[in-house]
């Protein structure tokens, strides 16, 4: 006789389910209006997205201290005993502070580093217990001295995933220079978190601090845009820190001195991933409005074409930042060689088509003034394909 094999669904009790993710409660914690959540889930709630709310009762919480629900988690651990369910471990009590102090004064040790990286790994309310107790600013200093422990107090920075509350006394030059010296001589390790916590410093500095930046801030960015043994996550990165920094003048230049824009060419002649396409054009755009950008642009075999071929062929938002670029070479960087360049690498007919296709106003507009203000260079050129002749804006 055949055995036949039957599947047994197990109902789960929904008191043991969190009412934010409907999902198993690992640590049950209660909040003052009496609700039971799973712990990881409502810090991410309350500390991550900063709610003050119950998201149950919608009523505030005139208190954020989360109460161990003992009960609860002994009686989900004997359910998953008698339903053959792989026990769910006890959870560490929180960090406490004098704990977390003694790590600190010893955090040259190894050891010390470890317990306070798995300790950071655990739970958002020993990352808060941290961040409140001065580890980011004591980490930063051994990264600094280039310490041993340099490595491992990086990961830990990261691990901690601190706000901008936190990150604000980290944002000093000497920091930064820190950082930036781990881009050019890091492990890879090093590098990414380096990159990381670059990104989340520059969107919150003082004004005054990223003017200040040196010239090799900008060619380790440059030089970590075109290293080969990064992933994509990291390459965003880098291309966002560059978008914020670069919105000041002085920044411009540096970073076209760096070889930004070279970089941002080659590697969007490389990839079509739409969003990566969206931050390379615009931080060429950022660039473009300095005239060594446009320099650099107009002075790259591929340049204007690679931008061009970009344009409705990626999304709405990477076809203007295109268009904006085109704009910014037709103002003031049109000499006659660079508008017969235009029109031999396909410029004027991607702006023909443009002013053809429904994609925005604004992007239309743009396209037409620069096609009216080289009219008489183009209009009548041989290299404009004939069925583009009678949509050329008179």
């Amino acid at each position: 006789m055949a055995e036949v094999q039957t599947e047994i669904e197990i109902e789960i009790p929904s008191y043991f389910l969190c009412p934010i993710t409907l999902d198993i409660m690992r640590d049950p914690v209660t909040v003052s209006t009496g609700i039971t959540y799973d712990r990881d889930s409502i810090e991410k709630w309350l500390f991550t997205q900063q709610n003050t709310t119950c998201p149950a009762t919608k009523q505030h919480l005139h208190t954020l201290d989360l109460t161990p629900n003992i009960t609860l988690r002994r009686l989900i651990q004997s359910w998953c005993t008698l339903h053959a369910v792989q026990r769910l471990p006890t959870p560490k009590p929180p960090l406490t502070r004098p704990h977390l102090l003694r790590l600190l004064s010893s955090a040259a040790q190894s050891q010390s580093l470890q317990s306070l990286k798995s300790a950071a790994a655990e739970s958002h309310t020993n990352r808060r217990i941290m961040a409140a107790a001065g580890a980011p600013e004591f980490l930063a200093s051994l990264i600094a001295t280039s310490s041993p422990a340099a490595e491992d107090a990086l990961s830990i920075l990261c691990a901690l995933q601190l706000p901008e509350s936190s990150l604000k006394p980290l944002s000093t030059p000497n920091f930064i220079e820190s950082l930036t010296l781990i881009l050019q001589i890091g492990s890879y390790e090093s590098r990414s978190y380096a990159i990381n916590l670059l990104r989340s410093i520059t969107e919150i500095a003082d004004p005054s601090l990223l003017t200040a930046l040196k010239p090799q801030f900008f060619t380790e960015i440059s030089q970590f845009l075109k290293s080969d043994d990064i992933t994509r996550k990291e390459r965003k990165l880098a291309l966002k820190t560059l978008t914020s920094v670069c919105v000041w003048g002085r920044n411009r230049v540096k970073a076209v001195e760096a070889g930004v824009v070279v970089a941002a060419i080659d590697l969007m002649l490389e990839t079509s991933e739409k969003r990566m396409c969206e931050m390379l054009m615009a931080v060429v755009e950022v660039l473009c409005q300095c005239a060594e950008g446009r320099a650099e642009l107009v002075g790259h075999a591929a340049g204007l074409a690679v931008v061009s071929k970009k344009i409705l062929r990626v999304s709405g938002a990477a076809s203007e930042k295109g268009v904006r670029i085109l704009q910014a070479v037709s103002r003031h960087s049109a000499t006659a060689a660079v508008v017969a360049e235009m029109m031999q690498s396909g410029v004027v007919g991607k702006l023909c088509l443009v002013v053809q296709v429904d994609c925005g106003v604004k992007i239309k507009e743009r396209a037409m003034e620069i096609l009216k203000a080289h009219a008489r260079a183009w209009r009548n050129s041989p290299c404009l394909p004939y069925h583009f002749i009678s949509s050329y804006p008179s």
